[in-house]
């Protein structure tokens, strides 16, 4: 993040940041929440708390006050930690952050004994709350280990995903440090920034980690350097668009690997050459089932804490929400999309992500988001300078049904995403920022 570290010199700021949070009244048994931006003071803090046996809660520190304001209310910490340096600007990929821990007076002692408190990335309605026991970290760096082609020791990371949700903490982060594989934050988050980063060390054998939208912002760059170090790009977090693969390939002569992972559970399924998509492998341990098209996931408990949700899970099963299919004969999992995607127009039932994927594979369209309200279905999309919209409508009809169309198709610069970088699938949002 700017300038090289090795262990040792960790060490010595995850004692400082020990130092200040026992300060602060954290110890074991306590919990604090982290409102930092990526940096070396938010894996030094991060790393304190654990040292000091507290429970974490990661908040994403491009939320608002008022956002900020009702996660503490939820989550009641002991001790709030942020940053005594203003926010970095939104394309830096890292900041110079110095952790200021703050004791806050209705702060509650853990209730579980959970290491770790998340917030689920709300695109689609209100954030969960999410937690997870040290073992369970435990478990996902051993299936990381486990996965040939994921960075392991010798090979390099540059790593894009926020390191405050589960691909950037645990796959990023924690494997790397596990591992010992290096890792970089790009400079700056911009297609260029990215390639710069990745071609710092031509030797080294390079992973870059990210989601989606990552893989579309390095597809699309112009006349990309040549990078005799890249080995394969990895992406997670939603859906990929068709020809994304093949499109990334195209232009660097390496996989795009995919992965299936839930917040709840870390990593579930992979597919890291690219071979098998858009089905992907299980990992070791998982075990997997569908109920009436619904994947489910066994796992001995719930990952919410406080919350009984049937559901959500019942009798040692996760219920995913995602509709998927599973291969008996290989036992691989092709993810089809979330189950409430699936509406009754006039009595027939259309498949949002169908009529998604349908527009994002027209020509000139980079990007689409497709939801329902009101009774009907709404499309909204990004697409290339000076693309044709009639062409668009055009391709549309030609591909789907009259039913499955959308009743409104609205044309964004750009479409509104998560901090996360997942794209937003409120429809109230939708329609504020197409007007």
């Amino acid at each position: 993040m700017g300038t090289p570290v090795d262990r040792d010199a960790l060490r010595v700021l995850v004692g400082e940041q020990a130092e200040r949070l026992a300060a602060a009244g954290l110890g074991p048994g306590g919990t604090a929440a982290l409102r930092l931006p990526p940096s070396l003071g938010f894996v030094a803090a991060l790393l304190a708390c654990w040292q000091l046996r507290a429970q974490v809660a990661l908040l994403d520190h491009r939320l608002t006050d008022h956002e900020i304001e009702i996660a503490v209310e939820r989550l009641a910490p002991q001790v709030l930690v942020g940053s005594a340096h203003r926010p970095s600007a939104a394309l830096r990929g890292f900041a110079d952050a110095d952790p200021v821990a703050v004791r806050l007076p209705n702060g509650r002692p853990a209730r579980t004994g959970h290491a770790l408190v998340q917030l689920s990335s709300g695109s689609t309605g209100p954030a969960k709350v999410i937690a997870r026991t040290a073992g369970d970290l435990l478990r996902e760096l051993d299936c990381y280990r486990e996965l040939v082609g994921f960075p392991g020791e010798g090979e390099r990371v540059v790593l894009l995903s926020s390191v405050v949700h589960v691909l950037g903490l645990v796959g990023g982060l924690l494997n790397s440090l596990h591992a010992r594989a290096p890792l970089t934050v790009p400079e700056r988050m911009t297609a260029a920034g990215i390639l710069a980063a990745v071609a710092e060390e031509e030797q080294r054998p390079t992973i870059v980690i990210g989601v989606p939208f990552h893989a579309e912002l390095l597809a699309g760059a112009a006349a990309p350097p040549p990078l005799p170090g890249l080995r394969r790009m990895v992406v997670a977090g939603e859906l990929v668009r068709p020809g994304l693969p093949a499109a990334f390939t195209a232009a660097y002569g390496v996989p795009l690997g995919t992965m299936y992972g839930m917040t709840e559970l870390g990593v579930i399924a992979t597919d890291l050459d690219g071979a098998l998509h858009p089905a992907k492998q299980p990992v070791t341990g998982m075990e997997l089932r569908l109920v009436e098209g619904e994947l489910q996931i066994r796992t001995a408990a719930s990952p919410y804490p406080g919350l009984d949700d049937p559901t959500r899970w019942s009798d040692g099963w996760l219920h995913t929400r995602d509709a998927a299919e599973l291969d008996d004969a290989t036992g691989r999992v092709t993810v089809l999309g979330r189950r409430d995607s699936q509406v009754s127009i006039g009595g027939l039932k259309v498949d949002l992500t169908e009529v998604e994927q349908t527009l994002a594979a027209l020509p000139r369209v980079r990007e689409a988001v497709v939801v329902f309200d009101e009774g009907a279905i709404e499309a909204y999309l990004a697409t290339e300078e000076g693309a044709d919209r009639d062409l668009v409508r055009d391709g549309l009809a030609r591909q789907l049904a009259a039913y499955k169309r959308p009743r409104r198709l609205a044309f964004l610069p750009r479409l509104p995403r998560t901090a996360t970088g997942k794209l937003l699938r409120d429809p109230a949002a939708l329609r504020a920022a197409a007007t």
